[in-house]
């Protein structure tokens, strides 16, 4: 990659299957007397956006515009769907019918755990077709990329007609296929099946050599310019005729979920094309943008500076990851904007263990970034005492930024951060420990501002105080 900036803006246009995902959350103690269920009681909904809108999320995420193409009823739902996509500064180009409901999925969780999904949909591929080929197409006169985002709901049912319109507008078309009838997304640009798609087309792959000639022959009968092939763990690989296939080794550290990694794979692909970058750019970056995406919980999405941050490529007169506090407020708040979950916890640091990082690594797949606040060296020694801290300050900030699941560090000098979290006001809340929540200074703060706090255990036997307490026992 080269050392210019990551900056997208050409606009991007998705149509597809678009859904709303419908979280119903609270505590279960009991079952049922009417049947062998547990009860939940409700204390906490939840509404994202799902499916094709989710592909144009995360287009919107890294800072492009976007169009969104999609069958919805008229409903309740559909007003809730486009206020989420309106909301992340996504034109939403809906066709509405009144026989069908908008595609919702219904999920109903208890102490993290789902119990049940009710989904709700007819397919649409009965639906007249002439509605959304014309709002595609009017949707495309101002693009740069179309994304086919198939999820089998039947707003694709006239996808080839939709390949041939957008080949009218010299378009590149990129396809997240579905299911094992290939032969309707003829003529595309690019196709992006996983492995076990692509092997239920073309049968099982041996080795990369195999992949290739599969890849090769499958390009050549539905008459492709190239195909992506991602791997999971294996990364992805880029398959061109009569060039050098392109073999990318994944970016993942940690793999928490893989929900949403695919929708996130081909909106930062379209999008980086859409702003200039070559094939192989746009791979690199949205294999990047995949190994990002796993080490979070949920369906996520990436930021321009994540990339940015995880592609090594950050400003070399500055440090990575430390921020002052003024920039912090200002960034936090754009992250929420763009509807980002932002994690803060803080505390001394002073000499970082397994314990912390173990710690650290589950508060960061909560959200969609990890702020740490430390506390500065007077602070840490009217805590801990005279001879206190050991590491000074700003090799622990340092220390902590060089993690992988750390994405910013500021520092604090009070002897807790409740100011600070008062400015600041992330989403989640984090502290270790065996702390009740209004023992936990900011909560009040997070709390009222609609946020979340949570408590992680830390791990047991590992203290910063035992080590120095070793030390000790050993110089003497």
């Amino acid at each position: 990659m080269t050392n210019q900036s990551l900056s997208f803006t050409g606009k991007v246009t998705v149509v597809g299957d678009v859904m709303l995902d419908s979280y119903w959350k609270g505590p279960s103690s009991r079952i049922s007397p009417e049947a062998p269920v547990p009860v939940v009681r409700v204390t906490d909904k939840e509404d994202r956006a799902g499916g094709a809108a989710n592909v144009a999320i995360n287009i919107s995420s890294l800072g492009a515009p976007c169009n969104l193409v999609g069958i919805v009823g008229e409903d309740k739902n559909a007003e809730i769907l486009e206020k989420i996509v309106r909301s992340h500064h996504i034109s939403p180009d809906f066709v509405l019918t009144q026989t069908h409901p908008t595609i919702t999925k219904l999920r109903v969780l208890s102490r993290n755990q789902q119990l049940l999904r009710l989904d709700f949909e007819d397919s649409f591929s009965n639906l007249d077709e002439d509605k959304i080929l014309r709002a595609f197409e009017d949707s495309i006169k101002d693009t740069k990329v179309v994304i086919f985002s198939d999820y089998g709901k039947g707003s694709l049912s006239c996808v080839s007609k939709m390949i041939e319109i957008a080949s009218k507008y010299n378009l590149p078309t990129l396809i997240d296929p579905k299911g094992t009838d290939f032969k309707k997304y003829s003529g595309a640009t690019l196709l992006t099946p996983n492995m076990s798609e692509f092997e239920a087309v073309v049968g099982k792959v041996k080795n990369d050599e195999d992949l290739e000639q599969k890849a090769l022959t499958l390009i050549e009968e539905l008459n492709l310019k190239m195909l992506l092939v991602t791997r999971s763990e294996d990364g992805m690989s880029l398959i061109r005729p009569g060039m050098k296939a392109v073999h990318l080794p994944t970016y993942a550290r940690e793999v928490y979920d893989v929900t949403g990694a695919g929708d996130t794979v081909i909106g930062t692909l379209a999008t980086c094309l859409a702003s200039g970058l070559d094939i192989v750019q746009s791979c690199e970056l949205a294999n990047c943008a995949a190994g990002i995406v796993v080490g979070k919980i949920g369906t996520s999405t990436v930021s321009p500076a994540e990339l940015y941050s995880a592609l090594g490529r950050n400003n070399p007169d500055e440090k990575c990851g430390l921020i002052g506090e003024n920039e912090l407020v200002s960034l936090v708040s754009d992250l929420k904007k763009q509807g980002k979950k932002v994690v803060m916890t803080n505390g001394c640091f002073d000499i970082l263990h397994k314990g912390h990082v173990t710690y650290l690594k589950q508060a960061r797949a909560l959200g969609d970034a990890l702020i740490i606040a430390v506390n500065s060296d007077a602070s840490v020694s009217r805590l801990k005492g005279p001879t206190r801290p050991i590491v000074p300050l700003e090799e622990r900030m340092e220390l902590l930024a060089a993690l992988g699941c750390v994405d910013y560090v500021v520092s604090f000098e009070e002897d807790t951060p409740q100011r600070l979290i008062s400015r600041v006001l992330p989403s989640i809340l984090v502290k270790g420990g065996d702390y009740k929540v209004e023992q936990i200074a900011g909560h009040k703060e997070v709390l009222a501002d609609g946020g979340k706090v949570i408590i992680i255990p830390f791990v047991d036997g590992c203290s910063t105080t035992n080590i120095v307490k070793k030390i000790q026992s050993q110089v003497k």
